[in-house]
């Protein structure tokens, strides 16, 4: 009797020990462009938190908004934000509402593989508009080459690329590009996934830096941190105010220095081609997409628990990864937004 009691007590035991050192696991996924600081928090979280484990799947801010949608993550993540109609769907499917927390801003940058070219080429918003609607052909057109002097540009194809899954990414570089080109907004428009005019695809911000490492004269938009790691050159765009701006945290910073103090109440805002004569104009904020409701309560404790660490203690690892910081006014509003999660 004695034995069978101390093997019950010992299952009892193994079973607490099992469920402390992990079993909770949390399912995420969406936004490649935020991945390398995501995976940098969640393994730093886990290490604090030994019994949180968050599992993020990085399969474009497409994938996140449906995967949340459809209820087969416990959150997503998206570089743009969910439209009305996407909000509509998930509070008709679930009967509440989703929210958006901004976790970092991030930059999208012209990486490019021109043989023989090292210098940073200077790009308008009219080339880079002409190069994704397929009228700019050459690396040596006078749209380029006259804001590149010096350089000797080869007369070779201009191979576009593009994503080819839905994207955060490609939302916050059409977003730019409607805003700076009246004929791409009323040819191709905004959104995570556009009918491209020319290009190859590749899929998420990997995809992208691959095709362009692998074809030369290729030109594609990825996050800042993707072309740093891979050391591809990356173009100067061009800002609102005239001048050309290499992406760098300043720069991102400056772009957000505006809404920051204006942040509507659902976060959803856009920073592209703000005004300033610092802004670097291609860059955005990235949100994690959390259910208003998580009847799990120690789901709900964990999510919540990792929101608090995730806007103050979470970024100081940020710039490491080249991610700028939230400001501090928007992360003094997140806070209180958090205790919408019920």
């Amino acid at each position: 009797m004695k034995r069978f009691a101390l093997i019950a007590l010992f299952a009892l035991a193994l079973g607490s020990f099992v469920w402390a050192q992990g079993t909770l696991s949390i399912n995420a996924a969406g936004a490649t462009f935020p991945f390398p600081i995501y995976s940098k928090w969640f393994d730093v979280y886990h290490k604090a938190h030994s019994n949180i484990a968050i599992n993020y799947q990085s399969i474009g801010s497409g994938g996140g908004i449906k995967q949340v949608t459809e209820g087969t993550v416990d959150f997503g993540a998206s570089d743009g934000p969910m439209n009305d109609d996407q909000i509509k769907a998930f509070t008709q499917k679930h009967g509440f509402g989703i929210l958006h927390f901004p976790t970092v801003l991030g930059a999208a940058v012209p990486a490019y593989n021109i043989p023989g070219v090292t210098a940073t080429l200077n790009f308008t918003p009219a080339a880079l508009a002409g190069i994704y609607l397929g009228k700019i052909t050459k690396w040596n057109d006078p749209a380029i080459a006259n804001e590149n002097k010096g350089v000797n540009l080869p007369a070779n194809d201009i191979i576009v690329v593009h994503r080819a899954d839905g994207s955060g990414t490609t939302y916050c570089w059409t977003d730019y590009l409607s805003k700076v080109s009246e004929e791409w907004k009323s040819k191709v428009g905004t959104g995570t996934s556009v009918n491209w005019p020319v290009g190859l695809g590749g899929k998420g911000n990997e995809g992208v830096m691959g095709v362009i490492k692998g074809q030369p004269n290729a030109v594609g938009y990825v996050e800042l941190i993707y072309a740093i790691q891979t050391n591809t050159p990356y173009g100067n765009v061009q800002n609102s105010s005239g001048v050309f701006v290499k992406a760098s945290l300043a720069g991102v910073s400056a772009a957000a220095a505006g809404a920051a103090k204006n942040m509507p109440d659902d976060f959803r805002v856009s920073i592209t081609n703000a005004p300033g004569k610092d802004v670097y104009p291609i860059s955005t904020f990235t949100w994690l997409l959390i259910p208003e409701k998580i009847s799990d309560p120690a789901k709900r404790a964990a999510i919540t628990g990792f929101l608090k660490w995730m806007i103050t203690d979470g970024q100081q690892y940020c710039e490491a990864l080249a991610y700028a910081k939230l400001p501090k006014e928007v992360a003094a509003k997140e806070l209180k937004a958090i205790s919408k999660v019920q």
